[in-house]
């Protein structure tokens, strides 16, 4: 490496060419100037022993002292411990940092380190979705912005994972049959995702107090083959992607501007949806489905399709869904489950899901549901 130096190889190639950082080559070129490659000992150029470091026969004591408190009888052998023992030995004894990296030097700290696993990819609780077969729109509602000397408004908003499609909708009134509206313009523009997905809100999901409840927004999904998804907002990741461009439009539509009313904000946010569909590749990947020309939406249509709820099992191993407790596995507590129900099949598959491992989702339980088609209750 300094024959290299020397023979006229910079100091930058030769650390790519032997693998060092730039610093150490220029550090042993110095070291070795002035002296013949041949009769400079390199191993004796090393640097010595920092001037601060704990003594070596400091070291050694530290070093019984664990051992010795280890089979005391009070068991406490830590830093802590050992400090309060060297203070009955020497008047300055060193810090319990200082004994921590004396013990670490040594090898003698058996600490377990929190091991830093992976992410899991992208919306790896849907297999599809997660290998990149499948495209999935996220949605969610901006609730109660205050309009100075105004009324309090909400913001729908949508952003695709794979693509880059987003979306913002501010309105006077969170409801479904806005929603709805909003969902059926953004489809007929940009094409049917494989999946939709939502939080457990009741303008979403319908009414929570009733059994086998199908709302409007999941009735539209369902009508145009879209599989709507159920997450709940307080796992960790699942709704990350809808969740960061929230803060993305209001840092730089709600918060940049002085709004005086409704009609100024759905300019602004119009301007920089139409800015930031610009600035991001427009093309979703996968593929997106052609919505139907003709279609029209049919609150009396009967429920087909599937639903997916993502839940996390209690104490007893069930988890609350479509108004009704349903019992998934004695041997799965507290953890989270993909519950796919099959309207036309009449069942709801199970699997386990784990952060840890995303790719292994073993099946749980198939349970039997047979739901009774009973008319939407609601404005049609």
């Amino acid at each position: 490496m300094v024959k290299a130096v020397r023979a006229g190889m910079s100091l930058r190639d030769a650390a790519a060419e032997f693998g060092f950082p730039k610093s150490s080559v220029g550090e042993w070129v110095t070291r070795a100037r002035g002296h013949r490659l041949d009769r400079f000992d390199f191993a004796d150029s090393k640097p010595g022993r920092a001037w601060n470091r704990t003594a070596e026969n400091l070291e050694q004591r530290i070093g019984e002292l664990r051992v010795e408190l280890k089979a005391s009888a009070l068991g406490e052998y830590g830093a802590r411990a050992i400090r309060r023992a060297l203070q009955a030995e020497t008047q300055r004894p060193p810090s319990e940092a200082a004994i921590n990296r004396a013990l670490a030097r040594r090898g003698l700290q058996d600490g377990v380190r929190r091991i830093r696993r992976p992410a899991p990819p992208k919306g790896w609780y849907l297999p599809a979705v997660a290998a990149g077969r499948a495209e999935i729109d996220c949605f969610d509602f901006i609730e109660d912005l205050k309009i100075a000397d105004g009324p309090l408004i909400d913001v729908l908003t949508a952003k695709s994972l794979h693509g880059a499609l987003a979306d913002a909708w501010p309105m006077a009134n969170m409801s479904a049959a806005g929603a709805v509206s909003c969902l059926i313009e953004r489809w007929q523009r940009d094409g049917l995702p494989h999946y939709a997905q939502f939080d457990n809100g009741t303008v979403f999901q319908g009414a929570h107090q009733f059994a086998d409840t199908v709302g409007r927004i999941s009735r539209l999904c369902l009508q145009l083959n879209v599989i709507p998804v159920f997450v709940p907002p307080l796992e960790h990741g699942m709704q990350n992607v809808i969740e960061g461009f929230n803060a993305l439009w209001q840092a730089k539509v709600w918060l940049r501007y002085r709004m005086r009313s409704l009609p100024q904000l759905q300019m602004r946010s119009r301007l920089y949806i139409a800015a930031h569909r610009a600035r991001v590749p427009a093309e979703a990947i996968p593929a997106r489905q052609t919505m139907p020309p003709r279609f029209t939406f049919d609150l009396r249509t009967p429920v087909r399709g599937r639903m997916v709820f993502i839940r996390r099992t209690d104490d007893a191993g069930t988890v609350h869904m479509l108004g009704q407790r349903f019992k998934i596995s004695s041997r799965w507590l507290h953890r989270l489950v993909r519950c796919e129900v099959d309207f036309d099949h009449h069942h709801i598959r199970c699997f386990g899901l784990r952060r840890r491992d995303p790719a292994e989702q073993p099946l749980l339980a198939k349970l039997p549901y047979h739901r009774i088609d009973k008319p939407f209750k609601g404005e049609l």
